[in-house]
């Protein structure tokens, strides 16, 4: 607990949108659909719909015909081309390496089956925009209903305070009425860091809040607002804003000063109090024990190992707004006609005890989910992670319009947002953006059954993760609980369901007494889930790394929709890990997660008929993907035997193969050009995306076949640890942690495929010298060295990355690439010995 938070100047950046504040301020779906924009136009049919003509709430776009049917159209192109080759490979049988030949066949298929799978749920991208002036017009503040915030986080090391505090003073500022949301954070480490620092943070957002309603305040999370370069007033008293803005600050400032010093107060107060009487429990400021883990961990107050904590830190405020003073001698803030409430914040921490399997992060969500049902019991739930913090006031708006929306809002289970992140260096080395997904592949799902649950910026309707099926579905009106005992045994759990289903219901307070105190230790019990269907049809689902698309893919398989929520600026933003090995540890843990998807009992292949055909393909390939590292890696070991073959064979003729082969590669990148267009990524993105594949898929994916192939013949699960959002970073270089390097054995398969194509690029160049650089010969192998060089301008970031420090120098890379080239070349030069003219050697990527 020593490095509980780490504090840096400019941390966390933010984007900041152009234009003036009355642009800032314009409904999105107004301004995307006044624009003139050349990929999307609108697909509404008209403006009203359901009961009563009822406005929509949204507004859904489809790309332009003259960008979407020439794109279906070379999709279709490539796949007849693809059979082509496969045809004419099949009549030119090589019988000189028919092992070689036939491994390449299956290969080829393979990479042509997943292209399919990928492509063909990608022939439809539909953008959903909410229009959040028609939502206030039909909805206004007293009907909106409530809400409840997960926030997860489990060790204040790999993921500091810092975040979590900031995230949460978003989440109490944001423009959404007080009284009709509650937060909720969920601390699996059950540390006094991140309790004490919630009580800091309820301390500090009676100041922060306030200012955020009164300036119009965007980001209303603090160190990202101050961290801006630029701030565009966006209120109505410029006057005041200088002066308030410059006074919070300060406060700020101090704030993050009690933050920091969290952990040496805790330590230092637990000395004071168990000063001679042998005990070294860590004290809370009235000095009594801590029941959750100690500093110096003891029995029953280990990670693994101590009581459960209820603790709600702001009590629901009230329907009615208590507005603030004007300045005086006491205050020098003018607060007048500015609501000084605050939401309700609750602090959890479940119990741990020796012998129970505590599902991480699932195990954390059910947990909230199951309290928040006595506390507040909101009828839509929305869940962040610690470092994902709120970007847009009107984030918890926006989700309202799908859901409330009268096409088919009845049936909308989630409404996942992209994830956007800050401190991603200018390049974005290891794709850490990830844009080609979050806005190419969730937009294509987005015109299927919808996008699937990434784990952060969700939005849920509650009665989805009780296991209701989708009104659609229901013959009739069906009790919410059947089997009370597959929820536990918690009546007062089970007798809040069906308030929880009810889509108007608000928050309403509640007196916290004895009895309500023990029902929530109940709930946070290690045993309470025994003999009950949480964690596989109930809530998040257990005993799968990804947890967030194996719930999801459980809720669409009801039968229930979900929507991609697209505004402007973007809803939420968060952390990535630019550090290398942070950053592979991160794939691992989804590609394993993946392939423990598909030998489930939640494999898309025996899901029932009430997911969409595509939608199931989908899934099917997000649960596959890994399995294409044997081929990959077998292509980029090819030159290990080229090195020491003079005749290598992998299809004949050799001519007629190339041109094959540079037609499907070429088409394949147009059709990826066009997907550039219509997702509104740039080529840096696409390129980094194909970068960073590659190398996932010679070091991570194999590591990720490997543990489940180990997990089918053991039946032990993998276990993934928590991703380090921690930072070396400071003031004088912002990207330090980038050039860190922790080798480990994640890193040493790639490592072993740059080194055989470096040798295989210099072992090509000397046969050329060798044989003459005009005979056929050298002209096939130069010709095959183009793959090996197409290898390692992929692998150029992971290059980078290994040299560490030296990696801020990329000159110094083409250097010891040249000279490592030129080396093997001359010493194959200087041991060639001739072939016969007859022999030809072709190398192959």
């Amino acid at each position: 607990m020593a490095a509980a938070v780490t504090r840096r100047v400019n941390a966390l950046r933010v984007e900041v949108p152009d234009g003036n504040a009355d642009t800032a301020n314009a409904p999105a779906a107004k301004r995307i659909l006044d624009a003139k924009d050349d990929v999307w136009v609108s697909a509404d049919d008209g403006t009203s719909a359901g009961n009563g003509n009822q406005p929509l709430l949204f507004r859904t776009m489809k790309v332009k015909g003259s960008i979407l049917h020439p794109y279906r159209f070379l999709i279709l192109v490539r796949l007849v081309a693809v059979a082509a080759f496969f045809a004419w490979r099949l009549e030119h049988r090589n019988h000189d390496g028919t092992w070689l030949w036939a491994t390449s066949m299956v290969a080829d298929a393979w990479f042509g089956f997943s292209w399919l799978l990928n492509q063909l749920t990608k022939l439809n991208p539909i953008k959903r925009v909410p229009d959040l002036a028609t939502l206030a017009d039909q909805h206004g503040e007293a009907i909106l209903p409530g809400i409840d915030v997960f926030v997860t986080t489990a060790d204040p090391v790999d993921e500091p305070v810092l975040y979590t505090v900031n995230t949460v003073l978003s989440i109490l500022a944001a423009d959404y009425p007080i009284d009709k949301y509650a937060c909720y954070l969920s601390d699996d480490g059950g540390t006094l860091v991140h309790y004490e620092a919630m009580t800091q943070v309820a301390s500090f957002a009676a100041l922060w809040a306030p200012f955020c309603r009164k300036h119009c305040v965007e980001p209303r999370s603090p160190e990202n607002y101050f961290g801006m370069k630029a701030q565009p007033y966006a209120g109505s008293m410029p006057g005041d804003f200088t002066r308030d803005r410059r006074r919070v600050r300060r406060e700020y400032d101090e704030f993050m000063v009690r933050i920091d010093s969290l952990s040496t107060t805790i330590r230092q107060r637990s000395d004071a109090y168990n000063n001679g009487d042998g005990v070294h429990a860590t004290r809370m400021a009235d000095g009594a024990p801590w029941p959750g883990t100690w500093i110096e961990q003891a029995e029953n107050h280990r990670r693994a190992q101590h009581a459960g904590i209820v603790q709600v830190i702001l009590e629901h405020p009230g329907c009615k707004p208590q507005l603030g003073s004007s300045a005086s001698t006491d205050n020098p803030f003018d607060f007048n006609n500015v609501d000084m409430r605050l939401p309700m914040l609750v602090y959890i921490s479940r119990e741990k005890r020796l012998g129970y399997d505590n599902q991480k992060k699932a195990g954390a969500m059910n947990a909230m989910l199951r309290i928040s049902a006595l506390l507040s019991n909101a009828p839509f739930i929305i869940n962040f992670d610690c470092d994902h913090y709120i970007n847009n006031s009107k984030a918890l708006r926006a989700p309202m319009c799908f859901m409330l929306d009268p096409r088919d809002g009845q049936n909308t289970a989630f409404v996942q947002f992209p994830q956007r992140f800050d401190d991603v260096d200018p390049t974005d080395r290891y794709a850490n953006h990830n844009r080609v997904f979050f806005d190419g592949t969730m937009l294509a799902l987005n015109g299927l059954q919808g996008p699937s649950y990434l784990g952060t910026g969700t939005m849920f309707r509650r009665v989805t993760l009780y296991g209701m099926e989708p009104p659609r579905y229901r013959v009739e009106n069906i009790k919410l609980v059947d089997n009370a005992h597959e929820f536990g045994n918690s009546t007062s759990f089970t007798n809040s369901m069906p308030d929880g289903a009810i889509q108007e219901r608000s928050i309403t307070p509640v007196l916290v007494d004895e009895g309500l105190i023990n029902d929530l230790a109940t709930l946070i019990t290690c045993a309470y889930e025994d003999g009950s269907s949480w964690g596989r049809d109930i809530g998040w689902v257990y005993n799968i790394a990804t947890e967030d698309v194996v719930t999801g893919f459980r809720i669409h398989r009801q039968g229930w929709r979900s929507m991609y929520c697209s505004m402007e600026p973007a809803a939420f933003r968060g952390t990535a890990p630019i550090n290398l090995t942070e950053r592979l540890y991160q794939v691992l843990r989804w590609s394993g997660g993946s392939l423990e998807v598909f030998f489930s009992h939640n494999n898309a292949l025996i899901a029932g008929r009430r997911l969409h055909p595509l939608q199931r393909i989908a899934y099917f390939n997000m649960s596959t993907y890994p399995i294409v590292t044997v081929f990959i890696l077998a292509y980029n070991f090819f030159p290990v035997m080229w090195l020491f073959s003079e005749q290598l064979y992998i299809q004949r003729p050799f001519g007629t193969y190339i041109a094959y082969l540079v037609a499907v590669i070429a088409m394949m990148h147009v059709i990826g050009m066009f997907e550039v267009k219509w997702a509104g990524i740039t080529l840096l993105d696409w390129c980094r995306n194909e970068q960073f594949y590659l190398i996932a898929a010679t070091g991570v994916y194999p590591t990720a076949v490997l543990y489940m192939a180990l997990k089918l013949v053991t039946g032990k699960g993998m276990h993934f640890r928590l991703t380090s959002k921690q930072t070396e970073a400071c003031s004088r270089d912002k990207f330090a942690n980038l050039y860190t390097v922790r080798w480990v054995p994640l890193l040493i398969p790639t490592t072993a495929v740059l080194v055989v194509n470096v040798a295989a690029v210099g072992a090509a160049i000397g046969k050329a010298a060798a044989w003459g650089f005009s005979t056929d010969q050298a002209r096939h192998v130069l010709l095959g060295m183009v793959f090996n060089v197409g290898t390692l301008m992929l692998l150029y970031p992971f290059a980078l990355g290994i040299m560490g420090k030296r990696g801020k120098t990329p000159v110094i890379l083409f250097v010891l690439l040249l000279m490592a080239i030129a080396a093997v070349g001359l010493l194959y030069v200087t041991l060639y010995a001739p072939y016969p003219q007859e022999s030809l050697t072709f190398l192959s990527w």
